[in-house]
């Protein structure tokens, strides 16, 4: 049964390598550069002087150490546009290795051949799922290795591993969607019985998922902290501090929200002249942590393996009315 099930996807397999490949011989160069400039450049020394404080005063070296920041992103920013990619590549897991897996068979009609031969419809459907899980997850593990080291100088230069897009390909939440789009792809072909239905509902069924827990969800897996400085008080937000700030603007005397998405200051000693917000006016801003990352990731990922063993045990209650 293994075997027979290795010979149908080792076509599959031998392509994702091959794919595996080609990103790798991109990534690693391009990785080693990002990592050499960031050590040459001594942003690693300069933002673990700042500490992970959320408010630090305005210095020379926190000014040189953004300076340095924005230098790194200038040469290295436009590798984000890489980094969507790996966005993408679970959604491709659940489309040609968890869609074709039942829909194929259906399509073709050769499952009535393998559950004529003694095979029960749970043991093929266990064999399969659990051979093609094995293989997803050993990829899926390298994967989100790989892609967390070659991200990581640019993370370290910017906002910090909470935000979008940075904290989608890092640490242990890429193997968790790559799971979840292989059993989406599994039961949307259980449900449609045909290849290119099912592949179209995978994509489609894991746009929304991720999208919804991206937006919605993870804003709130905790209570968002919030603070106010005086825009002449020196303080500044520690840009070394990893914090996701989700949203700012400036409050009046009596608290008021008068300027969203901005923020006023520094200001010189007799104060700033700002109509709108008036006298006592204060930046203020809404943020997460850095600190939360691993909590974060913890919860985003026991979200998606709840979603992935549901998934998984309606696929296989599907399979009992496939005539």
């Amino acid at each position: 049964m293994m075997w027979l099930i290795w010979r149908q996807h080792r076509r599959q397999a031998l392509f994702t390598l091959a794919a595996l490949a080609a990103l790798a011989a991109v990534m690693v160069p391009t990785g080693l550069a990002m990592h050499a400039k960031f050590d040459s450049l001594g942003l690693g020394a300069c933002r673990s002087a700042l500490g992970d404080a959320s408010m630090i005063t305005q210095t020379d070296a926190v000014a040189r150490c953004e300076s340095l920041g924005h230098q790194f992103q200038q040469e290295f920013g436009g590798m984000v546009f890489v980094a969507v990619l790996f966005v993408v590549l679970p959604a491709l897991v659940g489309v040609f290795f968890g869609a074709p897996l039942v829909a194929r068979e259906v399509e073709q009609g050769t499952h009535r051949l393998v559950w004529t031969q003694g095979v029960t419809r749970l043991r093929w459907a266990l064999a399969g799922f659990g051979l093609v899980g094995a293989m997803t997850t050993v990829l899926s593990v390298g994967y989100a290795l790989g892609v967390s080291w070659w991200f990581r100088p640019l993370v370290s230069a910017s906002t910090g591993r909470l935000g979008y897009l940075a904290f989608d390909v890092q640490g242990i939440v890429p193997i968790a969607y790559t799971l979840f789009a292989l059993a989406l792809g599994v039961f949307a072909g259980t449900h449609w019985r045909k290849v290119l239905p099912a592949m179209a509902t995978a994509v489609a069924g894991f746009a929304v998922v991720r999208v919804a827990i991206e937006v919605l969800a993870r804003p709130r897996y905790l209570p968002a902290r919030s603070l106010t400085f005086s825009p002449a008080g020196g303080q500044t937000p520690n840009p070394a501090s990893g914090n996701w700030v989700m949203d700012v603007g400036v409050r009046n005397a009596a608290g008021d929200l008068v300027r969203p998405d901005a923020q006023i200051g520094p200001c010189p000693p007799g104060g700033c002249a700002d109509a709108q917000a008036g006298p006592g006016a204060v930046n203020w801003l809404q943020y997460q942590p850095g600190d939360r990352f691993w909590l974060f990731q913890g919860i985003e990922t026991g979200i998606f393996v709840v979603l992935t063993a549901a998934l998984v045990f309606f696929a296989l209650r599907r399979l009992r009315a496939i005539a």
